[in-house]
């Protein structure tokens, strides 16, 4: 007769084998601040990138799971977890370890589409590894993963001409006259993200950065 303690690990096991079949095997984080007085400052084109893709795709991230809005569906044939971390900016890393631990998710698996004040507004680039350049959701990621080896879209938001006016800068609204060439980039990230998501990085770096 078996030990009554193995058979309930047995039970436990096969109820996670449950539980993981099927689950996300990649994660795509936008990072942002929550909250509406946030919602169109250029530190949350990560939230505006993946806002644009979820009505592309035609669904919502409204479920609120590992400290993030999230939503859980097929893109480029595969299963993706899509993250709003709702820690602020620099907790992001909290919400990504969470998901990644809970999921089994390897961090070469994880895209975040982040803001970057050292490219000027209208330029895009695509990382795979790499340090936080000074953003600091990115420096929270890779300190609580440890480890810098997962892909960044950056998008451009330009940077103050008084240095000691950044944060107000990347808390403030784009500039009115970058506008439209900033949102052409977030189309962008939209499709160079499909080529991420297939696989085709480089391909993707080639056309955008």
């Amino acid at each position: 007769m078996a030990n009554i303690f193995d058979l309930l690990k047995k039970i436990s096991q096969e109820r996670e084998d449950k539980r993981i079949a099927g689950a996300p095997t990649h994660i795509i984080c936008g990072l942002g601040n929550p909250g509406k007085k946030y919602a169109e400052t250029s530190h949350n084109a990560g939230f505006m990138a993946l806002s644009y893709l979820s009505q592309k795709e035609g669904f919502s991230i409204n479920k609120l799971r590992f400290k993030s809005l999230v939503c859980d569906r097929e893109f480029c044939g595969k299963r993706v977890l899509f993250m709003l971390p709702q820690t602020m900016m620099n907790l992001s890393g909290d919400a990504v370890r969470e998901a990644c631990d809970f999921y089994k998710i390897p961090i070469e698996n994880v895209v975040v589409i982040q803001d970057d004040c050292a490219l000027p507004v209208g330029k895009m680039r695509i990382r795979t590894k790499g340090s936080d350049g000074g953003q600091k959701g990115v420096r929270d990621i890779i300190v609580k993963m440890n480890s810098d080896e997962f892909t960044r879209i950056k998008l451009g938001v330009g940077s103050p001409p008084d240095p000691g006016q950044m944060i107000n800068w990347v808390l403030g609204t784009v500039p009115k006259e970058d506008r439209a060439v900033f949102y052409s980039r977030i189309e962008d990230s939209y499709e160079a993200l499909k080529l991420i998501m297939s696989g085709e990085t480089q391909k993707a770096m080639n056309l955008y950065n």
